[in-house]
This record gives C-alpha cells, sequence and structure tokens, in this order.
C-alpha cells in the first residue's frame, strides 16, 4: 500500500470519527433540550409509554423513506438528490436519537421502584427499547459510512450495494421497534 491511499484510508477514518462524534453530540444535546422543554412525567407506579415515542416513531419512518429515496435517486444517478437524502436521513435518525433518549428518559423518571428495589416489567421494556437504541447507533454509524463515502463518489447506478443494505437495517430496525412497541402496549395493558 502507498502512502497516498494509507494516508487517504487514515483522513476518511477521522472523518467519519468526528462526523459520527458530532452526530452523537448533536443528539445528545438536543434529547438534554428536550427534558426542560416537554418536562419530566409525574411518577406514578403504572407501566407508561412516553409521548415521545410517538414522534420517534414518525421520525423512524421519515427517515426510511428518505433512504428508499436515495436508493431510486443512485439508481438514476441523480447524485446530488441522492446525497440529500442521505443527510436528511441522518438528520431524521439524529433526531430519533434525541427523541427516543428523552422518550427513554421519561419512561425511567416515571417508573418508581417498589420497596424492593424491583421495577417489575418497567426493567424488562426498558431493556428491550435500551437494546433497540444500541442497534440503533450502530445503524447511525453506518449511515454517516455510507453519506460520506457518497460524497467521494462511492456509490453510482452500477454499485449502490452499501445504501442497499444500509436501507435495509434501517427498515428491519423500523420493524424491531414496531415489534417492541407493541411489547409496551400489552405489557401496559397487564400491569
Amino acid at each position: 500500500m502507498t502512502y497516498s491511499r494509507t494516508h487517504g484510508h487514515s483522513q476518511f477514518a477521522l472523518r467519519l470519527f468526528v462526523v459520527y462524534a458530532t452526530v452523537v453530540g448533536c443528539a445528545a444535546a438536543i434529547g438534554w433540550c428536550l427534558v426542560p422543554i416537554l418536562g419530566a412525567p409525574d411518577q406514578n407506579k403504572k407501566l407508561i409509554l412516553p409521548p415521545a415515542f410517538a414522534g420517534s416513531s414518525l421520525l423512524l419512518v421519515f427517515g426510511s423513506g428518505l433512504l428508499h429515496r436515495a436508493i431510486v435517486n443512485v439508481r438514476l444517478e441523480r447524485q446530488r438528490p441522492f446525497r440529500k437524502s442521505l443527510v436528511a436521513s441522518l438528520v431524521a435518525g439524529t433526531l430519533f436519537v434525541a427523541v427516543q433518549s428523552y422518550g427513554l428518559w421519561y419512561m425511567l423518571e416515571a417508573a418508581v421502584p417498589n420497596a424492593h428495589g424491583e421495577t417489575g416489567v418497567h426493567g424488562f421494556v426498558f431493556v428491550f427499547a435500551i437494546l433497540h437504541g444500541f442497534h440503533f447507533t450502530v445503524a447511525m454509524m453506518f449511515l454517516v459510512f455510507v453519506t460520506l463515502k457518497s460524497f467521494l463518489d462511492r456509490y453510482d447506478h452500477e454499485y449502490y450495494w452499501g445504501v442497499t443494505v444500509c436501507a435495509w437495517f434501517w427498515h428491519v430496525l423500523g420493524i424491531v421497534w414496531v415489534a417492541i412497541l407493541l411489547v409496551f402496549f400489552f405489557a401496559i395493558r397487564h400491569t
């Protein structure tokens, strides 16, 4: 490997780290700002579905549509709309993480442990949501990677496999999120 090629990979890795750290930082800052704006829940022992989950679900669907549009655009060799769709989906993903973080905080704050420190079904449901969040951070890292590669002209009408995999990963996480919401719904009905 020549110096310039190795140097190019190092520069890309640094760019990937900086952009991903910025995305995570923005999501954390927005989530932190939502706490005083939207407020804390009343503490009770009943499991509640945070209203923020409805907003985050809409952001997930919106991001999914944007990724589908990105695939359509790259197939038609429309690079500028392709990149705009990827950047917009990155923004939607960042907002999803922010709103989802607020929703998880809201759910945790609403759950008051019983006298033995147990949260019962609250903890079970919370773990599902956290696991989804971990998987979504991987999806966001993948989306940052694909977006940065798109600005390096990596994808065109002949090669867009990375974009397709990224979009399908996002779609699958959306389906998993719907399943988690169903678990929340049934847990709420039976508590």
